[in-house]
């Protein structure tokens, strides 16, 4: 996927199909919260200028797999960064070799919920 150890915003854009401008709101702070968007987006230099590694482009992918699933938008930003979240927290219990058959579990009910949270939001942009 990707050969070099960081890329720029404009090879992430065109690699993972998603506009520029889409990345940095997602990269941004919230002028309310004074909190990153998404955190571990990208990497930035001294001078401000995002770079992404091969985890800043997974994080990426899987959030717009969760906001444009299907090619419709889904989901708040803000819940997808929960989302986010709740499956980085799997991934660390995983790494910690605790019982992967109860993490499994909880993936599939994490699942469950995600196709629920779909449908239940199908039906309310149909009404």
């Amino acid at each position: 996927m990707i050969s070099k150890k960081y890329l720029n915003i404009s090879e992430v854009s065109k690699l993972l199909q998603i506009e520029e401008h889409k990345i940095r709101y997602w990269d941004s702070l919230d002028p309310k919260t004074k909190k990153s968007r998404i955190e571990g987006i990208s990497t930035r230099s001294k001078g401000g200028t995002r770079y992404f590694n091969k985890e800043n482009v997974k994080k990426l992918q899987k959030l717009k797999r969760i906001l444009y699933d299907g090619g419709n938008h889904n989901y708040s930003i803000k819940l997808a960064d929960k989302i986010l979240s709740k499956k980085n927290k799997l991934h660390i219990l995983n790494e910690k070799n605790i019982d992967k058959n109860d993490n499994h579990n909880n993936a599939e009910k994490l699942e469950q919920i995600l196709n629920k949270m779909r449908i239940l939001l199908k039906n309310e942009n149909i009404k």
